[in-house]
Order: structure tokens, then C-alpha cells, then sequence
């Protein structure tokens, strides 16, 4: 086969990086350790695979597995196959994956066999799912005409013999759908690798062409990253693409919940370097439990937190930085990548870096005064995402050109614009609650409780009032020994927020809802909140 120049795609700049250190380890999941070469090896047989099954570039294939090392083989071999692979949740019932089918219209799936028999009950009603292979994990669950992982990567040959790929082969992408269905943002593979895979390379010049990445990688000294989050979640995938194309080890968590003990304790063997979490779901359990055991383990090596997919607040930052680590803050979106890093903060709030492809926009689209105190929409342009998938209104609404025919992405965040041009988030404009005319926005609020020193998590919600429309009203978990009371936690919240900001209900609870990745799930959260209130 006559040698092909590489482009920007995902599967293009991983060869590169096998190439240029075959013998390094690059992955490490549970008992499985594979080299860059055995990777490689193994997703060249998925993806021969899926073609001699018929299985056409631009096809999407599912994903349906808990955290393990197949996961990353068949992802990759699905880009090597010029294949979208599509990111299931595996909390998902039965209505949930019906829905993903339909939307995505995939072709086929790699489920692991425990989730089979949801599987096996609606595949006939998806006659476009024409073929499944099966992950095992030690259940018994039976699904008919499947193939076993194994058996179809030692029928397939591990030879890279593939045509030429494209830097707009597809990345897809499906939002983790907190506060309705998911939706999966489509990004051609250069946008996604330059908005979201280069975020390790921080302070260092942008990679011009593809195999430029071949002597950054051999320069590297090959540290080990520790990602926490579920590959099926964009803040796992992205962790482990910006390992792999620094030329480092992905150590990645395989825990069915999430154990601080456990995950340092893992950190400690294998001598992480660097630890990926998301927001405060995952970063409040390290940071107390690093306080009440500070000697269990021997963290040297450990000197960076980096913090994405999920907002951390101010006192959980401060408590992990109080512990010896450095914390890199980063805020994204699955429709924005990494768009920026946390430059200091504001009382309770965290400040993001401005540039000139990440600013805050007014209603006309154009960029807000710094300083001005007008609150506007977080904007994103440069490498941004093709849109939705099949699904052309939203596309139109989230992704806008200004009055200069600029394209940008408008992920939904309010936010304002100091006059040092940094920017403060104030949240989602779904879930801002107007409150007798005012407008709050939780994220503000919730980082105001999260400082009261007995306040482990929080949540902050609109509930329908008669006199308001909606009552500012959280949901907060106390730290463990403690017994704060309402009116303590509104006395300290009001020294750092507007009174009409305060809530006016509190619900002590045991846990705030989240998702599999950290995340709040709001629809439970206000759910819960609404019956709490009644």
C-alpha cells in the first residue's frame, strides 16, 4: 500500500505517537497493562473487524461498558475504521437507550454482557443495529447473533493497513443530558484535537503539523496520568487523548463508584503524576479525606489535580492546594472543548481567562464592556463543533454568527466581564431562577454555601412560589460531626451574595444527586427539591 501523509485525525496522531515509542506503556486499566504497541495492535484488530462486518466510515458504532481497557481499544479502532463510536451511559434504563439508538442510529454496538438483556429487548425494534459484539465481565446475561470481543480480535488481522484518513473524519460526542435528553455534538477531528487534546500542552507552541508530535512525545520523560472519569463521559475520553498524545501513561479508574481511599491508594502504587477529576463531585471526597489522612500513603510523586467537565468551588481548590497539589481549573463544554483556565477568584466565585476565542457576548452579539456589569452569554469561536447531530434547530441556536459573520458556539453559560477581562460563570441559562423579577443564578449561589466551613456539597434550585414565581431554594449535605443550621448558612451566604440571591428554603439531605461523572443531576435534584418543599 502506498505510504499516506497523516492529518489531524484522531487515529493519525495516535500511530504517530505509537511510532515513535512502541515500547512505552500507555495504558494501564485494572490488571490489563498494554504497551503503544499492543494498543495499537489490538485496536487495528477491532477495527478490521468492523469493517469485514460491513461497517461503513462515518457509521456510528456504541459503546456500552464500564470503565476497562477494551473501551479505549474499540474507541480507537473505531477512529482507525473512520467510525464514530458513541459514548452510552451505562446508568441508562431501558426508555433512556431507546432514545440514544434512535438519535444516533448506530450499527452496530460493543456492549458488555451484563447490560446485554436490555440489549437483546428492543434490538428488533432497530433494524439499522445489525451487529453486536459482546464485552465479558462474569454475568450470565444471553443476547443472540453476537460475537465475543475476543473471538472477533483473533479472527481480525493487527496490521495498520488502512486507507488515508481526514482531519474532518467525525468526533461525536453525546452530552451527559442533566438537564434533558443528550444531544451528541458533532466536531471534525482537527477542531476537536486543537480545542480539547491540546489542553496538555499548555504554555508550549501549537503543534503546525502532524508529525511534529512525534519528537514531543520521544522528548517526554512518559509520566502517568490518573483519570477518574467514565470513558463514557467527554472528560474521560479527553483525559486520556491528551495522555496519549503527550507520550504518557493513562492510568485509568476502574472502580464501579467512586473511593477516595481507593483512588490515592492507586495514585500512591503507581506513582501518578497527575490526577484528572471533575469538579467537586470528586474533588470535595479527595480533599477531606486527604485531611483526615494525611499519612496513608506516599503521594510524592502526585503534584497536579487538573479540575474539567464540572465546576470546582473555591474552598474545595483551596483545601487540595493546602494538601501540596498544584490544581489546574479549567471550564469546557462537550460544545466548546477546554475553553479556558481559572486565573484567580472573586469572594466565592472562580475567575476564567479571556481571550480572543473565548469571551462573553450581549444580545447582538457583540462582545460586553469589561467592567460594564451587563451580564452576558459565554462565547466560544475558533475550533468549534460542526453542531448537533440530527438535530438542525439547536444547531442554529447554539452556534451563531455575530454581526461580522464570526462563528461562535454559545454553550448556555450566563457570565460577566471584569474590567481586568477575565470572566466570572454565573451557570446554565436553563436552570437561572427568576425570583420576584431578579434573576440568580444557582452556580453563585452554590459557591457561597460551599464556603461555610460545615457545608460538605450543595445544589441550588428554582421551586415554584406563590409570591416569587420561584423560591431560591438548596439542597446541602453538612460536613460529617456538624449540625449548621438555615440561618447560619444564610447569615454567611449573605456576606458574599446579594440577600435576594440567599435561599429561602434549605433541605438537609444526605447527597445531592449526580451523574456517573460527577456531575449534578438537576432534574432529580429539583425533583426532590420540589418535594421537600411541599
Amino acid at each position: 500500500m502506498t505510504p499516506v501523509s497523516p492529518s489531524f485525525n484522531l487515529a493519525d496522531l495516535f500511530e504517530i505517537v505509537v511510532d515513535a515509542i512502541p515500547d512505552r506503556t500507555a495504558l494501564i486499566a485494572g490488571e490489563v497493562r498494554l504497551t503503544y504497541r499492543q494498543l495499537d495492535e489490538r485496536a487495528n484488530r477491532f477495527a478490521h473487524h468492523l469493517i469485514g462486518a460491513g461497517i461503513e466510515p462515518g457509521d456510528f458504532v456504541g459503546v456500552h461498558a464500564w470503565n476497562r481497557a477494551e473501551w479505549v481499544e474499540a474507541m480507537i479502532g473505531c477512529y482507525k475504521a473512520r467510525v464514530v463510536p458513541v459514548n452510552i451511559n451505562y446508568r441508562y434504563v431501558e426508555a433512556e437507550l431507546r432514545y440514544l439508538y434512535e438519535n444516533s442510529g448506530m450499527v452496530a454496538v460493543v456492549v458488555e454482557r451484563s447490560f446485554a438483556a436490555t440489549t437483546a429487548a428492543i434490538r428488533a425494534d432497530f433494524p439499522a443495529l445489525r451487529h453486536v459484539v459482546v464485552l465479558e465481565d462474569g454475568s450470565a446475561e444471553s443476547i443472540e447473533d453476537a460475537v465475543g470481543y475476543e473471538d472477533a480480535l483473533a479472527a481480525a488481522s493487527g496490521e495498520r493497513d488502512f486507507g488515508a484518513r481526514s482531519g474532518d473524519d467525525v468526533y461525536g460526542l453525546y452530552t451527559g443530558g442533566t438537564t434533558g435528553m443528550p444531544k451528541c455534538v458533532l466536531w471534525r477531528s482537527e477542531d476537536i484535537f486543537f480545542a480539547a487534546l491540546q489542553a496538555g500542552r499548555s504554555g508550549r507552541p501549537k503543534i503546525e503539523k502532524p508529525d511534529e508530535i512525534a519528537d514531543a512525545v520521544r522528548e517526554s520523560a512518559g509520566m502517568t496520568t490518573l483519570g477518574l472519569a467514565p470513558m463514557m463521559h467527554g472528560g474521560g475520553q479527553w483525559s486520556m487523548w491528551n495522555s496519549f498524545y503527550l507520550g504518557n501513561t493513562y492510568l485509568m479508574w476502574t472502580g464501579r463508584g467512586f473511593e477516595p481511599d481507593a483512588v490515592l491508594a492507586l495514585a500512591s502504587a503507581e506513582r501518578a503524576l497527575s490526577m484528572t477529576v471533575v469538579g467537586d463531585g470528586m474533588g470535595r471526597p479527595l480533599a477531606d479525606w486527604l485531611a483526615a489522612n494525611p499519612d496513608t500513603y506516599d503521594l510524592s510523586s502526585l503534584k497536579a489535580i487538573s479540575n474539567g467537565g464540572a465546576a470546582m468551588s473555591s474552598p474545595v481548590r483551596q483545601a487540595l492546594e493546602q494538601a501540596g497539589f498544584f490544581v489546574i481549573d479549567s471550564f469546557g463544554a462537550s460544545e466548546t472543548g477546554a475553553a479556558s483556565r481559572q486565573t484567580g477568584t472573586l469572594g466565592a466565585a472562580t475567575r476564567f481567562s479571556s481571550s480572543d476565542t473565548t469571551t462573553v457576548l450581549d444580545e447582538r452579539l457583540v462582545p460586553i464592556v469589561p467592567g460594564s456589569g451587563v451580564v452576558g452569554r459565554l462565547a466560544v469561536s475558533g475550533h468549534i463543533p460542526l453542531g448537533y447531530h440530527g438535530d438542525d434547530e439547536k444547531t442554529k441556536a447554539t452556534f451563531v454568527l455575530d454581526p461580522d459573520g464570526r462563528r461562535w458556539v454559545l454553550p448556555g453559560d450566563f457570565a460577566l466581564m471584569e474590567p481586568d477581562g477575565s470572566i466570572i460563570l454565573l451557570g446554565r441559562g436553563s436552570a437561572t431562577i427568576n425570583t420576584g423579577g431578579e434573576k440568580v443564578y444557582p452556580d453563585e449561589v452554590e459557591s457561597a454555601l460551599k464556603s461555610h466551613p460545615e457545608v460538605f456539597d450543595a445544589v441550588v434550585v428554582g421551586v415554584p412560589d406563590p409570591r416569587f414565581g420561584q423560591a431560591v431554594t438548596a439542597l446541602v449535605v453538612a460536613r460529617e460531626g456538624t449540625a449548621p443550621t438555615q440561618e447560619s448558612i444564610t447569615a454567611h451566604a449573605r456576606t458574599l451574595i446579594a440577600g435576594y440571591k440567599t435561599p429561602k428554603r434549605i433541605h438537609f439531605v444526605e447527597a445531592v444527586p449526580r451523574t456517573a461523572a460527577g456531575k449534578v443531576d438537576l432534574r432529580a435534584a429539583k425533583a426532590h427539591a420540589e418535594d421537600l418543599s411541599r
